[in-house]
């Protein structure tokens, strides 16, 4: 008995998280579906993304390095709107930040683009 007692004491002295002020929680609900839309028209603009890119191979036989550019971003761009709305992260994605820049990495091959250096 003594045991579930002192068990009961400290958690009620343990501070508790407050939750979150349901103004800021319905405010955050607009901007998850505002984002929702966001990643509809991302989702299709990377399926077209993907399909230039798949054509590009085919006739050139190379990737373009501007598709890889800008699919890099955007893959970046549609993570971002993920983690907002699954709570993950607090920062809005794009347009209420900067647009995605992904660096250059393995990923980018300058010889499997068709560039010369």
């Amino acid at each position: 008995m003594k045991v579930g007692m002192t068990f009961m004491v400290e958690q009620a002295i343990q501070p508790q998280p407050s939750p979150p002020p349901r103004r800021e929680t319905w405010l955050r609900l607009l901007f998850v579906i505002l984002f929702a839309l966001c990643y509809l028209v991302a989702e299709a603009v990377a399926l077209v993304v993907v399909v230039i890119q798949f054509g590009f191979v085919l006739i050139s036989g190379a990737r373009n390095p501007h598709l890889l550019a800008f699919g890099a971003n955007l893959s970046e761009y549609i993570y971002r709107i993920l983690r907002f709305a699954m709570f993950n992260s607090d920062e809005k994605p794009f347009p209420f930040a900067d647009w995605p820049v992904v660096e250059r990495e393995a990923w980018y091959d300058d010889a499997d683009c068709g560039e010369r250096t």
